[in-house]
């Protein structure tokens, strides 16, 4: 599905803390003029690559550019893998990289919009919580708001690893269900997985687990905080992060500029697992709606 003529470039930046970030920039053809910038926080299970190339081209094609990192401990980033020693810290370093990445001169002066998915919704919404002025406009796939019920540990086991996470913090010991089969509505699609070799797939370490439960704890008490224009969407038979979360967020915002898009029977992986049909739509709903946001600047 993915256009021809789209313009890549990969490179590292040292983060402050001296990590080595993974970059990745995918601009119009040229002589297409640049509408926007769209920044990407990828999901825990996932990388900024593999699936997100085809996405990001598509969007790409539509006259943005689109921007990605791997965030420390993932993909191709330095740090060790699929840690979380501070969600905060993961926050900090995409705005860290957002910042320098804005001062481009392709798209220096262009609106900015934030785009997370799953995990990397939670990043993005505390990022726009932390500095709202610095971005046009927030989109969300499947934002982790809060951990679905199917997916998250008994409440008894969770104050078991919280304890366990201050003491043995990386160890690999909280229970993981099979996330492809709960992700990915359609075969074909859910087989090419276990090829996003990067992508970390083991059991979640405890101190991940503490955070993002943390995380998704303060993000669910703090959404009215949220005022920038946006975009959610979900689908509504996902399994891994609550759609009923997402219309909380929608109903609570303040936001006077704000749209919600349930996607009837689909899964989490709104835009690598579902059918091609489906992923197109929720493309163009993306694209759509940047249009309209990108002409009124």
């Amino acid at each position: 599905m993915a256009p021809a003529g789209i313009r890549t470039d990969e490179w590292y930046e040292k983060n402050s803390k001296g990590q080595e970030i993974f970059c990745k920039s995918w601009l119009p053809k040229p002589g297409v003029r640049i509408k926007g910038a769209l920044c990407f926080c990828h999901g825990y299970g996932d990388t900024c690559t593999f699936f997100f190339e085809g996405i990001a081209k598509h969007i790409a094609a539509s006259g943005y550019g689109i921007y990605a990192i791997d965030h420390p401990g993932f993909g191709l980033s330095e740090g060790l893998h699929g840690y979380v020693p501070s969600f905060d810290g993961i926050v900090d370093n995409v705005i860290e990289q957002y910042t320098i990445i804005k001062g481009r001169p392709e798209i220096r002066g262009l609106p900015y919009f934030i785009f997370g998915q799953s995990m990397g919704g939670a990043i993005a919404l505390k990022a726009l919580l932390k500095e709202p002025r610095q971005w046009d406009g927030i989109v969300l796939v499947a934002p982790m708001c809060k951990i679905a019920e199917d997916m998250a540990p008994p409440v008894p086991l969770q104050e078991v690893l919280i304890f366990l996470s201050k003491i043995i913090p990386q160890a690999k010991l909280v229970p993981q269900k099979d996330f492809a089969e709960l992700a990915f509505r359609e075969l074909k699609k859910r087989e090419m997985t276990p090829y996003n070799v990067i992508c970390y797939s083991d059991q979640t370490r405890l101190k991940t687990a503490a955070e993002l439960l943390n995380a998704t704890k303060y993000i669910e008490s703090h959404v009215q905080e949220v005022a920038s224009p946006m975009l959610i969407l979900h689908g509504a038979a996902d399994r891994v992060t609550d759609p009923r979360v997402s219309q909380f967020l929608y109903d609570n915002a303040s936001s006077e500029d704000k749209t919600l898009k349930l996607y009837e029977g689909s899964y989490h992986s709104l835009l690598e697992g579902e059918p091609d049909d489906r992923i197109l739509t929720v493309l163009g709903d993306i694209i759509t709606w940047l249009d309209v946001r990108c002409s009124l600047k």
